[in-house]
């Protein structure tokens, strides 16, 4: 097995591709890194990843487990939360995914309950984010996902 030390990588002023055998592993142009992905498609490195994570509970007092990019929970009343950013997306056209599962005193329910839930107001430094079922209510088990351009 080889081995590469190195502190600084110079290529050639025309080099935009990173070729391992004879797949190639990543193209930059214009400041756009893409990576091969499944078969054939390439995948852009900025828009595929995702730019903030939570996982949080919102019973009793809204605290957050585990996250990327998000510097601070706001309790907004029952089953409402805003989902402050440490980096601030590029505009509030961003996109993503909320789940919530579980109340008061529960341990995680099935995916067959009637909770649903949504986004609030979207800003470009922070989200809003209920849980409904029937009537709002504080979710144990709260995970957001946002995808978008950063600022």
């Amino acid at each position: 097995m080889s081995e590469v030390i190195l502190d600084t990588i110079t290529g050639k002023s025309t080099a935009t591709t990173i070729t391992i055998g004879s797949t190639p592993v990543v193209s930059a142009s214009a400041n756009s890194m893409t990576i091969r992905g499944e078969g054939s498609a390439q995948t852009s490195i900025q828009q595929g990843l995702a730019k903030a994570w939570i996982n949080f509970t919102g019973i009793s007092t809204t605290a957050e487990r585990d996250s990327f990019n998000v510097s601070g929970l706001t309790d907004g009343g029952t089953g409402n939360t805003t989902v402050a950013l440490s980096s601030n997306m590029s505009n509030t056209n961003y996109t993503g995914s909320w789940y919530q599962n579980g109340s008061t005193g529960s341990a995680k329910t099935s995916f067959n309950n009637a909770y649903g839930g949504g986004f609030g107001d979207r800003a470009t430094n922070s989200v809003g984010v209920f849980s409904y079922s029937n009537t709002q209510f504080d979710a144990f088990f709260n995970d957001l996902i946002l995808f978008g351009d950063l600022a």
